[in-house]
């Protein structure tokens, strides 16, 4: 397997080398790049890597300029000390974006979710998925990838009444009462979902309309919200979001 890595710090591609290698000796690292200018020369001058890891801000521009000038099909893990682009990486082929710096483990899950998409969708299967994991219809997130054992399948934005954090674990919510684990954090998905459609009401829950049954009214303007499908826990608006929910509401 051939990774190319796309860095400007020089030491931070050492250490992403290392990784590489720690995980997996037999992975080819076939080049480290600094810039969108050195990237796209050595993209059209040699064939195709299986995966790059990219970071955002290089030293010439940032990453996404290389997609506007090539029509790439390679998946890419992107790593960042930013969070900003988020929403504008998963419109491109990306796997993961993992914070730096990069830890082992982070980097191990990056590295099982690329090798299930690679199993179940070889070649133009591939490339048709990260087609239609693409936001077609404007910066917010339309669907998620769901990864059980070995099948993937994916979840409309839309059929999600809530998402719903235990245990450090983020689950996407369905009306059919499926709790289906994602990879994401509250903190992420804030800035990935139509702030019109979701509502964070406090640390554990981000709700959607549909995902409303009733909402309590309780003194010193305490809310509190029956969510369906419902949960064992009460969920009270954090008070200090209690006007700009209401806001939301009415919107």
């Amino acid at each position: 397997m051939k990774i190319l890595i796309v860095e400007d710090e020089a030491l931070t591609a050492e250490r992403l080398q290392a990784i590489i290698h720690k995980y997996d000796p037999a992975l080819e690292v076939t080049a480290i790049i600094p810039s969108v200018e050195g990237t796209l020369a050595w993209l059209k001058q040699n064939p195709a890597p299986d995966l790059i890891f990219m970071d955002i801000h290089l030293e010439d521009e940032d990453c996404f300029q290389i997609f506007e000038q090539l029509n790439i099909n390679i998946p890419v893990i992107f790593t960042t000390a930013y969070d900003d682009y988020m929403v504008k990486a998963f419109k491109v082929n990306s796997i993961d974006y993992l914070m730096k710096p990069v830890g082992y483990e982070e980097f191990v899950a990056a590295m099982e979710k690329y090798k299930q998409v690679k199993t179940h969708y070889q070649e133009n299967g591939y490339g048709n998925l990260l087609r239609s994991l693409d936001t077609e219809n404007g910066p917010y997130k339309d669907r998620f990838l769901i990864s059980n054992g070995l099948k993937l399948r994916t979840v409309e934005t839309a059929d999600v009444k809530f998402f719903y954090c235990k245990d450090k674990i983020t689950f996407l919510v369905t009306a059919d009462t499926e709790f289906l684990p994602i990879d994401y954090s509250l903190d992420k998905l804030n800035l990935m979902l139509d702030p019109k459609k979701f509502f964070r009401i406090n640390r554990q829950v981000m709700v959607s309309l549909g995902g409303i049954a009733n909402i309590h009214v309780f003194p010193k303007s305490r809310l509190k919200i029956d969510l369906q499908p419902s949960i064992k826990e009460e969920v009270f608006v954090s008070l200090d979001r209690v006007t700009t929910f209401k806001e939301w509401l009415g919107k």
